[in-house]
């Protein structure tokens, strides 16, 4: 699993744009930036539709202003799906982030397999990635909401 410490890893993320998804490596997009990396087990779902997006969006702001120059929502969910999410959470603040086969969440380590569920899909966490390296990791444990919501970011930044 990826660390206090460690860089982000070469491999290609949809970034989901109004103007059109464009394939980056994540070194690239996190490269000479303050970023807060927060990552859902599915776009839609309960905790992560109630209150972890929501959260970001509420706070948006506030994060920014304590020098973060992206926020950015990662799931094992095509780019289609997380430009939905994101219109519908009313998320314009957020970098939505598609890993529609799980590279990048294979990278760093943090896959569960939620069998029937949609399979292979992100743990919930967030982090903190300074010019590509990160500097604060939160993960949560299974079915809880505690660690990686906005406001934990914010008390870390």
């Amino acid at each position: 699993m990826i660390a206090v410490g460690d860089k982000i890893p070469a491999v290609n993320l949809t970034l989901v744009a109004a103007e059109g998804d464009e394939v980056l490596t994540a070194d690239a997009l996190f490269a000479g930036k303050k970023v807060v990396l927060f990552a859902v087990p599915g776009a839609f779902t309960p905790t992560c539709s109630r209150a972890h997006l929501p959260g970001f969006v509420v706070h948006a702001d506030e994060i920014k202003a304590k020098g973060v120059d992206m926020i950015a929502c990662v799931a094992v969910n095509d780019g289609f799906v997380m430009r939905a999410w994101g219109e519908q959470q009313n998320a314009e603040a957020i970098t939505m982030l598609a890993d529609g086969g799980a590279a990048f969440t294979n990278a760093i380590g943090l896959t569960m397999d939620t069998g029937d569920f949609g399979g292979v899909r992100s743990q919930r966490y967030a982090m903190i990635v300074e010019d590509g390296s990160v500097t604060h990791l939160n993960v949560e444990q299974p079915k809880s909401f505690e660690v990686s919501s906005a406001e934990a970011m914010l008390a870390l930044l």
